[in-house]
Order: C-alpha cells, then structure tokens, then sequence
C-alpha cells in the first residue's frame, strides 16, 4: 500500500520508518530542504539521526505527494493544518482518505482536525477520516520501541485498515475505537495539562505536585471530552489517561519541556527564539480556555494556566490560587 505522509519531522519520519517496516510504500512531503535532503541523500531520521530505510524518500513538491496515493498521512502542526489542507485541496481529484497523527485544536473555531478536514476537502473527495493517536514518543519508536495507539474513526471499516496498516508484531499494538471525538479530544487535551505538570517541575516542586496535576488533570480531560461529545471512558484509555502520563511525566516531552521552562521564567517568546518545534499544549490551553468561557465551564488549572501565558499570574501565584480554592470532596 502506498501513504503520502504530509509532515516530516520528528513524528511523520518515524512513522514513515514503521510503514516501511510493514512493507508499505511511502513518500515525504516537507518544506524543509534540509530535512528532505538528510531523508533522501544521507538516510538519516532529520532529528534523530537514525539510520533510515533507503526507500524512504522525500519531496518538497506538494503536487508529487498528492499524486503518489490517496491515502494521505497528516504530521504536521495543527496551527498548519488548515492552511495544508486548502492546499492540498487544489491537487486532490479521487476519493481521499485522511491519517491524522497530530494533536490539538483550532483556539478560534475550537475545531478538531477531523472537523477542518471536513471544511477544507472537497466533499467529493473526502472518503473518511481516521485519528491515529495515543502514549507516543517519537524517539522511543524510531528505536522500535513497544508502544501501543489507537485508531479512532466514525468508520470501523478504515479504523481497521489504520489499524492492520501501522500494527507490527515487534513493537507496535494498535486497538481500533469509534469514539473519534474522544480520542481527538483526549489528545489534545493531555498537551495541556503536561505544559502544567512541566510548569510544577521547572519551579522546583516534587513528585507529589507532579501526581496531582496529573490527576487532577484527568478530570479537566474527561470535562472536555464530554462537553464536545466524547465518551468518558475514552478519556480513562490509551488516547486519554495513557497519552497524559506518557506527556505529563517526562523530559522527552515537548509539552512538558515548554512548561518546565515557563517555570524557569521563560515567557512563550523566549521559548519558540531558541526552539523550532511547535509546543502544541500552549496553542492547546488558548483553546480550551476560549471552551470553558463560552460554555461557562470550570477548568482551574487550563484556566490558570492560560493567565500564566498571558502574563497575568506567576506558576507560584497560580499554584496559591488553585490551593485556596474551597475545599471539596474528589469527584470524578
């Protein structure tokens, strides 16, 4: 089978590695020069210097791509993903199916991507779309690393193609869901919250506060999966609960690098100077706080949270308000 991979960075490369490892043909589409030259001169991953498979190729014409297959594989960052897919639009002429690999959502229309697709793809074109999606380290799955994802859509059909499609019997579990807003949602969210959980940690605090963000944090993912129409047990599964650990708990996580350095003092434009890589978790917490004001819907720490990247509260000051709140029994 045949998959146009929009994206390559850390998460569309080392997905193209995986496909070529079950036997799939893959092409790159990058606007990155750099990259697409280590990808098809040197054979490297172009952030994780691993060795690539040498039939692994890319491009930096989008035509070409689109050409390529009708199955098409987004990694790319959300705040791109509209602008790609008007793009895209104007090549794709047969039924196209959609890979998602992406987390978040659009802070102005409050939109997942499933939802943009749907805008910008000519319906005519539009097959289906599958999110693929759960507790996922790049770096840990370009070294073939056991992990295990989820393939979430309206059409059990192409979940279970996603799902035959990336499974690998070495170091690759993939479960199928219907549940595609929970599974969106869920991921998005937990971005959020590991920008909290880093925030805790760049400010000095221990394991303990760690655990209660992380918490804590669940209930503000199963508030939203519900509000936007998801089932709450798929926020307590992979996509939910299992993506916020993975996220909310370690240093290879770029959510949660960016809220260690907040914690530090950084400010968001200090942090994007010295960094290329999109911080989904910060463009995730404006979103969720435009949520929770136009549903008039309590999310202490993203509403805290996003005081904090506006300058208007410390993470000390936040974490005091957040303390002094009235105490109540734990509810989920």
């Amino acid at each position: 089978m045949k998959v146009s991979i929009i994206g390559g960075g850390a998460w569309g490369t080392t997905l193209a590695q995986l496909l070529k490892d079950n036997n799939h043909e893959v092409l790159i589409y990058e606007i990155n020069e750099n990259y697409v030259n280590e990808i098809n001169n040197n054979h490297i991953h172009p952030i994780f210097k691993n060795k690539l498979n040498e039939m692994i190729t890319a491009t930096s014409n989008l035509e070409d791509v689109i050409n390529y297959s009708n199955i098409y594989m987004l990694a790319v960052p959300t705040k791109v993903v509209r602008d790609v897919l008007i793009s895209m639009n104007k090549f794709i002429n047969s039924k196209s199916i959609f890979i998602n690999v992406s987390k978040g959502i659009e802070p102005n229309t409050l939109k997942r991507v499933s939802e943009i697709v749907v805008d910008e793809i000519n319906q005519n074109n539009l097959e289906g779309f599958v999110c693929l999606t759960g507790p996922s380290h790049a770096e840990e799955v370009i070294e073939r690393q056991i992990t295990l994802l989820v393939s979430a859509s309206e059409n059990e059909e192409l979940a279970l193609m996603v799902q035959n499609m990336f499974a690998n019997q070495t170091y690759m579990r993939i479960y199928t869901s219907n549940d595609l807003i929970g599974s969106e949602v869920g991921g998005a969210v937990k971005n959020a919250i590991a920008v909290i959980s880093g925030a805790t940690t760049g400010l000095g605090l221990g394991e303990n506060a760690r655990a209660a963000v992380i918490t804590r944090g669940i209930l503000e993912v199963v508030k939203v999966v519900e509000l936007m129409g998801g089932r709450r047990e798929t926020a307590f599964g992979l996509t939910g609960i299992g993506d916020l650990i993975v996220t909310a708990s370690s240093e290879n996580s770029r959510n949660f690098q960016g809220g260690k350095k907040i914690g530090e003092g950084m400010t968001q434009e200090e942090i994007y100077a010295h960094s290329t890589q999109t911080i989904e978790g910060f463009r995730t917490i404006y979103a969720l706080n435009n949520l929770s004001e136009k549903h008039n819907i309590e999310l202490p720490m993203i509403n805290d949270a996003h005081e904090i990247l506006e300058g208007k509260l410390t993470v000390k000051a936040a974490l005091e308000k957040l303390l002094k709140r009235e105490l109540k029994s734990e509810d989920f």
